[in-house]
């Protein structure tokens, strides 16, 4: 499957709901996946693939929470929809302080659900594109020379190109040579979006 198309997953132990959310989902034209187990999910999951998990939380062997903390323990940043009972609002609450997105009581609307994971699908687009923003800026960074490299860290931390100069022992006009080739090898239009580019690293 294309890593850029979204694909959503669904991981229920009642083949019922499975088959009634893959309808819904396939409805309104969104790939969807479905596992009978956590097991069974995690072994399939690709980490790299455009998607949103929906949940049951409550499942034998292996329950959603469980999904949720063997997720995190692989650094896993999908998007968690957990569908709860109404006894599980606690276990729900649980789950998203340990990041799950959001949670849905049933019986739902379809509508209501649908909704939610196109939001869940919207944060994890957000997410792929700054992975691809950072990998393009460490590329960026790694053809800069060691010379340019000091100088571009010297600039974002706001340094004037006087002080630079005086702090590595060369001319003024060497600096702004250096300042002017890392804005350019950047792909910095101003300082701002370098800095911008910069911290993002460092956040």
């Amino acid at each position: 499957m294309d890593k850029d198309s979204a694909v959503v997953y669904v991981v229920d132990d009642d083949e019922a709901v499975r088959d009634s959310l893959e309808l819904l989902l396939e409805s309104v034209d969104l790939p969807c996946q479905t596992f009978a187990s956590a097991s069974d999910f995690l072994e399939k999951h690709d980490p790299d693939q455009h998607s949103c998990l929906v949940a049951d939380i409550r499942m034998p062997g292996m329950s959603g929470l469980d999904l949720q903390e063997e997720l995190n323990d692989r650094s896993s940043t999908i998007p968690i929809l957990f569908i709860t009972g109404h006894g599980d609002v606690p276990m729900a609450v649980d789950a998203m302080k340990s990041g799950a997105l959001d949670f849905i009581q049933k019986p739902f609307r379809d509508q209501e659900l649908l909704d939610r994971i196109h939001q869940a699908l919207e944060r994890d687009e957000g997410r792929r594109e700054d992975n691809r923003e950072l990998s393009e800026t460490r590329n960026r960074i790694g053809r800069l020379t060691a010379r340019e490299t000091e100088v571009m860290h010297r600039v974002v931390q706001g340094q004037a190109n006087k002080v630079i100069a005086l702090d590595l022992g060369v001319s003024q006009r060497t600096v702004e040579i250096h300042r002017a080739r890392v804005m350019q090898k950047m792909g910095a239009r101003s300082l701002a979006e370098l800095v911008r580019m910069v911290g993002k690293l460092i956040d």
